[in-house]
Parts: structure tokens; C-alpha cells; sequence
């Protein structure tokens, strides 16, 4: 199992999640916002309780103030919610958040993947053929790092489409689903179908079979959704 980000870690990791070949320059606050990201998609950071922004501080070695930005910037990202007095805790999943993750997922990227599966050049291919590699080693280390590899894989096959609103708005529920996705591996066995899905996703990219690509994802996601619904309890 790997070891909790660093934050040169953590630098490494929001550069690759945003397509960058090199490492640019983050502040403090970046890198703490992605330390913190992978913390409440790991399921580390109770979902009932305020959390302690003076001892996570102390913790992290870092002042309150770039640990305030980042935490603004995680609720702007819809993974923390403001309380009054209390100042932040994690939304508890639920099956109506997933349905309305999973279902404007499906509304918008099969299609994007679709168009820029057609449209790559041979970076943008070479990118995607990384990412899966990168999803594959993840897959011996935690689920938290599988998810947020998980994204970058899913990321890779719409950025080609050069439509940043487009982009932005799939990215926004990629980070979203990152903790569904952790919920929805933990069964056994469910990693191993998600490995072969991914791979055909990729051989139909790199042929430019737009179709088939569209079809697989949605089933991809579809099947996803269908999962995490069933894991969750009735309402009485």
C-alpha cells in the first residue's frame, strides 16, 4: 500500500491530474489542496464531525492561512461544505449525489470522448497511453490513488476535444465521482472489470473508433452508477 502524499508529492500529482508535462511552479496552498483532496477521497477525514483546521495545520507542518485557501478552494469543488461556526465538514455520500454525478456523466462525456478520440494528434494519444499506465501501476497501492488516477485516464480521452467549457465541466464531476469510485472498487473483483473496461476504452480510442468508444463508455458509467445505487440503503 503507498504511503500518504507528500507535498512534492502532491505537486507531482495536481500537475500530472491537469495534462502538464513538467511540474510548474504551486504555491502552498496547491499543494495542501491536493493532499486534503486525496484525504477525504481515502475516506481519512470523518464525513459527521467539523474538521479541525488548527491541528490539520499543525499536522501538515503549515500556517492556517494557504490551509484556508485550499479549503475554500475544495468547497468551491463541491467536496466540503461550509457551517456556520463550524467551518467545514465532507458531505456524506448518497444515492441521489451519485445519480446526479453519474447521470450528467453520462449526458456529456461518452460523446466528448467520442469527438476527441477523432481529433487527437499523437500526444494527445500518447497521453491518453500514459494515463493507463499510470491507472494501471495505481492499481497494487490505495484506492484513493486509483481514483484519482481513475480520473486522469477519463480526462485524457476528452481533452483532445479542445472545448475548455466542455472539459471544465467533466473534470468538475470527475472530482466529484472520485469517492463513488473509491466506494464502488472495494467489493472484490470489481477493480478487474474496471482494468479490462479501461482497456477496451483505449484500444477504442487509439483506432479512432469514435462508436464503439461512445458505447463503451456509457456502459462503463451506466454499470458504475447501477452499483454504487445498489450499495446504498433503501429510504424508508
Amino acid at each position: 500500500m503507498a504511503t500518504a502524499l507528500s507535498l512534492d508529492d502532491a505537486a507531482r500529482m495536481e500537475a500530472r491530474g491537469r495534462g502538464e508535462g513538467a511540474i510548474l511552479v504551486q504555491t502552498l496552498a496547491d499543494r495542501i489542496f491536493t493532499i486534503v483532496r486525496e484525504r477525504i477521497i481515502a475516506g481519512a477525514i470523518p464525513a459527521d464531525r467539523a474538521i479541525r483546521q488548527d491541528a490539520l495545520a499543525a499536522e501538515l507542518g503549515v500556517s492556517k492561512i494557504p490551509l484556508r485557501e485550499a479549503m475554500a478552494r475544495l468547497e468551491q469543488e463541491g467536496l466540503l461544505e461550509g457551517v456556520a461556526n463550524r467551518g467545514y465538514m465532507i458531505a456524506p455520500l448518497s444515492a441521489a449525489q451519485a445519480e446526479d454525478i453519474y447521470g450528467l456523466r453520462l449526458k456529456l462525456e461518452p460523446e466528448a470522448a467520442a469527438r476527441a478520440a477523432v481529433a487527437a494528434d499523437e500526444q494527445d494519444r500518447a497521453k491518453l497511453i500514459a494515463a493507463f499506465d499510470a491507472l494501471d501501476q495505481a492499481a497494487s497501492s490505495d484506492l484513493a490513488r486509483v481514483a484519482i488516477c481513475n480520473r486522469q485516464f477519463h480526462m485524457a480521452m476528452v481533452r483532445p476535444l479542445r472545448r475548455p467549457l466542455t472539459i471544465q465541466l467533466i473534470r468538475q464531476l470527475a472530482i466529484l465521482a472520485e469517492r463513488y469510485v473509491v466506494a464502488h472498487l472495494q467489493p472484490a473483483g470489481r477493480d478487474a472489470r474496471a482494468h479490462l473496461e479501461h482497456r477496451e476504452q483505449l484500444d477504442a480510442f487509439l483506432a479512432r473508433d469514435a462508436t464503439r468508444l461512445q458505447a463503451l463508455l456509457d456502459v462503463h458509467i451506466r454499470s458504475t452508477l447501477m452499483d454504487l445505487k445498489g450499495g446504498f440503503a433503501p429510504v424508508a
